[in-house]
């Protein structure tokens, strides 16, 4: 997939019903999460049982999505709550198994799976109960369009990707935790999310908190996200990257996003519409605050850029264009896309931008 982020140079050198939390609960705080990736980080890497039953093995884009979370068994509904949250099955690409727990009052329960918490409609069979399949991920509702109506604001599924929107969009760009390879001949690493924990919203708050634990051949890793959904939504992401092995770059802030073509650059493409893209650009501010735009492309061959930098301000992949009648998709609602801007906390140092853009001839394949 086409990748967008930031990287140090220098390289980094190893070191040696409705779901409900079950049972006592573990201590959990501020250095639960950092303790388990840098206790992962010094064993070799294991990879995740993808391993899934028969009626879920092979499932279609469009058999997957007939496997649908009863929203009247989201967590806190009915509770008051600035938040709801909602899980995803396993199944069609999210093969991975991802333990979610909730986090209240300084423990850690786990959340139960049961095939009962979803609905499996048209030709998908619910598994046995007894197979305890777990979840690929969750997502997060908030009434920000109105309040009386809980919207999905964020997801976080697949890999290290995780996704969100402002008041009135719809999804588009994406964000992964970490990338590794991307771009690189010999196969890109795609570090996986393999828990989460989730912090009991107060009713009187306007963010929810998520701890994540990545792993990855490369390196382990402990996040903290603080989710504030609104207009805009904004995220406060903290990472404490744990390296396996010597790792020449890693891509940090990484963002995906898809460009097929546009009025300067249809490549040939047979289609009513003007534009068909979820960003349209990317934006830099440097070190030295000079803003710089470059157009996005769908080149004819793999085509990488880099920004060299020093003290980075920010960056981020742009859709500016917002009429509809910039891309006629009633469907797709092109103009309501994100963009999607990174502001460094602190000195990044030196390092660049990369932009990775990779040729496609269909909308579906991020790029």
């Amino acid at each position: 997939m086409g990748a967008l982020g930031a990287s140090f140079f220098g390289g980094l050198a190893a070191n040696a019903q409705t779901p409900a939390p079950a049972g006592e609960g573990t201590p959990f705080d501020a250095y639960t999460v950092r303790q388990l990736a840098r206790e992962r980080a010094a064993k070799p890497y294991k990879a995740g049982d993808q391993k899934l039953p028969s009626q879920l093995d092979k499932l279609s884009y469009d058999d997957y999505r007939n496997i649908r979370f009863n929203p009247d068994k989201a967590l806190w509904r009915g509770e008051k709550l600035p938040f709801q949250l909602q899980m995803f099955h396993r199944g069609f690409l999210f093969r991975d198994r991802v333990d979610i727990s909730i986090v209240a009052d300084g423990k850690a329960r786990p959340l139960a799976y049961s095939p009962d918490l979803f609905n499996f409609e048209h030709n998908v069979a619910a598994p046995d109960p007894k197979d305890n399949l777990g979840f690929s991920g969750f997502r997060l509702h908030a009434p920000i369009n109105r309040p009386d109506y809980f919207d999905e604001v964020a997801a976080f599924q697949g890999a290290s990707y995780f996704r969100a929107v402002g008041k009135g969009q719809v999804y588009g760009t994406s964000a992964r935790g970490l990338s590794v390879k991307t771009g690189d001949p010999g196969g890109e690493e795609f570090p996986l999310f393999v828990a989460y924990w989730i912090e009991r919203p107060r009713p009187d708050t306007d963010s929810v908190v998520v701890h994540a634990l990545l792993d990855s051949p490369s390196a382990a890793a402990a996040f903290r996200f603080t989710i504030r959904p609104g207009d805009p939504t904004a995220m406060a992401v903290e990472m404490t990257l744990y390296p396996r092995t010597d790792m020449e770059q890693a891509g940090i802030a990484t963002l995906t996003s898809m460009f097929f073509f546009a009025p300067n650059d249809r490549n040939d493409v047979d289609d009513f519409r003007p534009a068909v893209r979820d960003a349209e650009g990317l934006a830099i501010v440097n070190g030295r605050g000079e803003r710089l735009w470059r157009p996005l492309t769908n080149p004819k061959r793999l085509q990488v850029s880099q920004f060299m930098d020093s003290n980075l301000r920010g960056f981020g992949l742009m859709q500016r264009q917002r009429s509809f009648f910039d891309y006629q998709d009633l469907e797709a609602r092109y103009e309501k896309r994100p963009s999607v801007w990174v502001e460094p906390i602190g000195d990044w140092g030196e390092g660049a931008v990369h932009l990775i853009e990779i040729p496609t001839r269909e909308e579906v394949h991020d790029n």
